[in-house]
């Protein structure tokens, strides 16, 4: 019996260390593109935009498994459109741009939890959308996680100094010859696929605290634009690696973790002395 016993031990051994280095792997990489981007989410206060579009993601799960296409491109389209809507909701002069907000991430979020319950014959892990299953990842995750993660990051950096105008100044931008509504057009496409590619890890309620902690934390410390692009993306990966580390230590929640780590280090990084604030 204790043979039996060690042999089992010793076969399930690998198995854990292979889900645990795929879950350490497919966060890392999400963190190395939330972290940029979440730089000009909070330099351009759009947290409240990104959750608005992270909630939505959930329509676009939904109406992928309604149509039988692949989720990750509907979640794509669907923030897509939904980022065009706010813009366009957002020149209308009767709502104030949050409540337009509110109205949306909380419609749209509703509206796909409906879709999904009417397919009846289809079984979706609502609880693994909404707070992510990290420790679920399987190698074709990882290849869409890096695959997105690289495409994002390259349009990133392509709009990198025009979206810095932008963000500065935008009227400024506009003399100059930026086209403001083209860079305001790829940074809501660049977030769309962010979130198709953060989901599986923290899912959609606490998919916009990965892309704002980290960067609130860099920016403390930062005195360039790059140097908190950077160190958002060094402390999403310090909040992946601690985050799974208690959720195995405790057995908590992987996605939740992650955040709660990342709230941690924010928390720490604000008892240093403020660098020259970006």
């Amino acid at each position: 019996m204790p043979t039996i016993t060690l042999a089992m031990t010793i076969k399930a051994t690998p198995a854990m260390d292979d889900f645990l280095i795929r879950a350490a792997i497919g966060g890392i990489g999400v963190a190395a593109v939330t972290g940029p981007l979440g730089a000009f989410v909070v330099w351009r206060r759009m947290a409240y935009f990104g959750d608005a579009l992270a909630h939505s993601a959930l329509l676009g799960v939904a109406l992928g498994l309604l149509i039988g296409s692949n989720t990750n491109v509907s979640i794509i389209a669907v923030c897509i459109a939904v980022a065009l809507l706010l813009v366009a909701l957002q020149r209308q002069r009767y709502l104030a741009s949050d409540t337009v907000l509110g109205i949306l991430a909380h419609g749209t979020l509703s509206l796909g939890l409906v879709v999904v319950a009417l397919q009846g014959s289809v079984r979706v892990d609502l609880f693994a959308l909404l707070f992510g299953d990290v420790l679920a990842m399987t190698v074709s995750d990882l290849y869409w996680i890096y695959g997105g993660g690289v495409v994002a990051l390259a349009l990133l950096l392509w709009l990198w100094r025009p979206l810095l105008a932008v963000t500065v100044h935008e009227d400024l931008a506009r003399v100059e010859g930026v086209n403001v509504v083209a860079v305001q057009l790829g940074f809501m496409v660049v977030i769309a696929l962010v979130i198709a590619v953060a989901i599986k890890i923290v899912g959609i309620l606490l998919l916009t605290s990965l892309l704002v902690i980290p960067a609130a934390a860099a920016r403390r410390v930062s005195s360039t634009p790059e140097m908190m692009a950077i160190l958002a993306a060094l402390i999403g990966t310090v909040s992946v690696i601690g985050g799974l580390s208690g959720s195995l230590q405790w057995d908590t929640p992987a996605g939740p973790s992650v955040v709660l780590a990342a709230v941690v280090l924010f928390a720490l990084v604000m008892l240093l002395p403020a660098g020259r604030r970006t």
